[in-house]
């Protein structure tokens, strides 16, 4: 599978309640068992505006799937292309 990172435009979305960001992924749950195929949803970084969701998913159609079966705000999927972290530099 290919890792996704989903940019979504929330004013606001960075004063949700521990409740309300409970219940949005319980949502993003929900909707990604719905999908019928491998999915899966590995986390999201909230920032006072933007949601940042990273998603493992055979494709981006497989992504907009999921926001559309959710009706989850969409401004832009961007596919992984490589990772690096501090262990990179110790791999070179």
């Amino acid at each position: 599978m290919k890792k996704f990172v989903v940019e979504r435009s929330l004013p606001g979305v960075g004063n949700l309640t521990e409740t309300e960001l409970q219940i949005t992924s319980q949502s993003f749950l929900d909707t990604a068992s719905r999908l019928m195929k491998p999915y899966l949803w590995v986390e999201s970084f909230i920032t006072n505006d933007k949601m940042y969701c990273i998603y493992l998913a055979e494709n981006e159609q497989q992504v907009r799937e999921h926001s559309r079966l959710g009706k989850f705000q969409v401004n832009k999927i961007s596919e992984v292309k490589a990772i690096i972290d501090p262990v990179t530099e110790a791999c070179i």
